[in-house]
């Protein structure tokens, strides 16, 4: 696998969804914490589309994979109290 020359902002961008800092960082806080057995890409609110990508990049190791495993333990951490 190469490395990755892609940020979150790129990721976020690949799906559609608004990709300034403050956006990345209020989608990410209004999803977290995801349940421990819920696979990233099986989380609801998800479009098919979005799910199947981020299934496929994780699978295939492919050069989103570091930035989806990245989006995936930042939506797995418990809430900031």
């Amino acid at each position: 696998m190469e490395l990755s020359n892609h940020a979150l902002k790129d990721l976020f961008d690949q799906l559609g969804l608004p990709s300034e800092q403050g956006d990345i960082e209020h989608f990410i806080e209004s999803h977290r914490p995801l349940p421990d057995d819920l696979r990233l890409a099986d989380a609801p609110f998800w479009t098919p589309a979005q799910a199947q990508f981020l299934k496929e990049e994780f699978l295939d190791d492919a050069d989103w994979a570091p930035l989806v495993d990245q989006l995936n333990a930042l939506l797995h951490q418990p809430t900031r109290h």
